[in-house]
């Protein structure tokens, strides 16, 4: 998430916002299983309305990668990052920040898994929900924000990259949902992510898009996240 400007020292955590969104959302919210090298650190949530109210909602879910999370000090936790990142990270401006931007701010040293499971929920079945679209959906959405650099995407390039032919490959697989296996979908063509996706007994969708550099240090197991978090 980006700031600009002065932001007062008692600035509403943004956070908060999201999570009195997210009780309008019809269904559970799913995200990772409980693993040692993942903590959740975002919850966002993109909706439309008609005239009868939300008639879609996304909830995704972002996470911190430990790489050793049994010794969270080890640099090899430490993200590689640029020296804008740097600088933004290490120069502490001269006035007061809110709390919670400067423990943003400290994420910003490990690995991020940003917005890497959504639940989808649509009040009614169309193709617009079809697990493959939605798969894809958020497959380009992650090409586009997380690997610009790698797809010759320009700053100012703002249409998302032409997919080619394989990457919207997917083949069935089982997928583990709350203890239970769940046949899915998996895209296992694009040479960046890995992505995964379940229809939910709930009525809405899973979908997850891991950079592979990543796949190593985590379980692709899923499970209803607490909604107290």
């Amino acid at each position: 998430m980006d700031f600009t400007g002065v932001l007062p020292e008692d600035a509403p955590d943004p956070r908060m916002h999201h999570a009195e969104l997210l009780h309008h959302m019809p269904i559970p919210v799913m995200g990772f299983a409980g693993q040692s090298a993942l903590d959740e650190t975002d919850v966002g949530i993109n909706f439309a309305t008609d005239s009868d109210g939300y008639s879609s909602m996304t909830a995704s879910i972002s996470a911190i990668l430990w790489r050793n999370p049994d010794n969270k000090a080890d640099p090899a936790n430490l993200a590689e990052m640029d020296d804008s990142t740097r600088r933004a990270i290490e120069e502490v401006p001269p006035w007061p920040r809110p709390e919670w931007l400067i423990e943003r701010v400290e994420m910003m040293r490990y690995p991020s898994l940003w917005e890497v499971v959504q639940t989808h929920w649509h009040r009614e079945e169309s193709e617009l929900n079809e697990l493959g679209l939605l798969l894809n959906q958020h497959t380009n959405y992650i090409l586009m924000n997380q690997f610009r650099e790698e797809l010759g995407l320009s700053a100012h390039d703002g249409e998302a990259p032409t997919l080619l032919p394989e990457r919207r490959a997917t083949r069935p697989i089982d997928v583990a949902i709350d203890g239970d296996m769940v046949r899915g979908v998996e895209m296992d063509t694009d040479p960046f992510v890995y992505a995964v996706g379940a229809k939910l007994a709930s009525g809405g969708t899973l979908t997850a898009v891991v950079a592979r550099e990543h796949l190593p240090f985590i379980t692709l197991e899923f499970a209803t996240r607490d909604q107290q978090k």
